[in-house]
């Protein structure tokens, strides 16, 4: 599991943002679906996005559901919104499904990709029911896209 935590802004509290099994290999995986922004990328754009919103954010990425879901548990107790784009398992996973449910965090779920463009079985989500907000297609930009809605809604 990697992990990346920002600078802490004083007052509105930390995001937690997960990313799921493969997007380690941004910018090598398949850069004509992908682009060619790495995950470290990801996170100075998230971070920068955040801590400018007043909130501190953490950036953890596995390859290995179990390690989702206890990040997702801790959060209950660290974090005031969530932000995950947990790749493949999106589509199969109800353990993640069900530990976002189970924390009562507001979540937002975002896909660099257009998930509807693409195969049939990257249609469906275990996870948009109990997410507050699902952004699809808008690249690496979506996370900032998302930490807005997370900016609009929490205190």
């Amino acid at each position: 599991m990697t992990s990346t935590t920002g600078a802490t802004p004083q007052g509105r509290g930390e995001l937690l943002i997960l990313n799921g099994p493969n997007l380690n290999l941004l910018g090598t995986r398949e850069p004509a679906i992908y682009g060619s922004h790495t995950l470290d990328d990801v996170a100075r754009l998230t971070v920068a996005a955040a801590n400018a919103a007043g909130f501190s954010a953490e950036c953890i990425q596995s390859n290995h559901e179990g390690d989702l879901v206890d990040a997702i548990h801790a959060a209950r107790d660290t974090a005031v919104g969530l932000i995950i784009n947990a790749g493949a398992y999106t589509h199969t996973s109800v353990a993640i499904r069900d530990a976002i449910s189970g924390v009562e965090l507001p979540a937002v779920e975002v896909h660099i990709s257009n998930v509807h463009r693409r195969e049939e079985f990257r249609h469906h989500s275990y996870l948009s029911p109990v997410c507050d907000a699902v952004i699809v297609g808008a690249g690496i930009h979506g996370y900032v896209m998302a930490v807005s809605y997370l900016d609009q809604v929490l205190p």
